[in-house]
């Protein structure tokens, strides 16, 4: 039986990650997606919930109930906040990811798309890194039309991702998303391509 391959999908805000893995996902393959994740275990890993209240809070869980708009708003104020936050989110999100993916054994190929692949020093689980990337106008004006938040916001988001530039140099594979959803369609695709052709030689 041929070894399970772990491939990462990564990119910043705006950059057409989710997109990317949406159409791998429709073609059959596993797909884990970090964010989706986290925001589940925001709710429902109470060691988790005890960690973010001690750190941030009672606001961040409103009549115990999750709010993540609060979180940001409480986190995204410095590099010491930030840091805090994803040291008690990213060994847990970890953890249920390697979980899941020990589930998938007898698939080809599971895919994890997560925004924050190198930075929560993840690379090492995955066979290949993928990065998605767009220019920095292009990927505020996606963000700014599905989240409805202003610019500023958004680049003070981006502020505290590592650079595409670096991602780039840590991938083993980039794609550019510029263009059309078709034409990122076409990548995901030669994406395949590349990795089954890899596999067989």
């Amino acid at each position: 039986m041929k070894k399970l391959l772990k491939v990462a999908i990564t990119g910043g805000i705006g950059s057409g990650k989710s997109t990317f893995a949406d159409f791998l996902s429709a073609k059959g393959y596993p797909v884990i997606k970090a964010d989706i994740l986290a925001k589940k275990l925001y709710v429902t890993n109470e060691q988790l919930k005890r960690k973010i209240i001690a750190e941030f809070g009672n606001e961040v869980y409103p009549n115990g109930i999750f709010d993540r708009v609060a979180l940001y708003q409480k986190a995204f104020i410095n590099d010491e906040k930030i840091k805090l936050l994803n040291e008690i989110v990213h060994p847990v999100v970890i953890d249920e990811i390697k979980k899941i993916i020990s589930r998938y054994e007898e698939e080809e190929i599971v895919f994890v798309e997560a925004a924050l692949i190198f930075e929560a020093k993840m690379e090492n689980l995955f066979d290949y890194v993928v990065v998605i990337t767009a220019e920095e106008y292009v990927r505020i004006l996606r963000t700014a039309e599905r989240e409805k938040i202003p610019d500023e916001e958004i680049k003070q988001r981006m502020k505290y991702q590592i650079s595409d530039e670096a991602k780039k140099e840590k991938a083993d594979f980039t794609f550019y998303n510029n263009g059309t959803i078709a034409e990122l369609e076409q990548k995901a695709n030669l994406l395949l391509q590349l990795i089954l052709t890899q596999r067989k030689n």
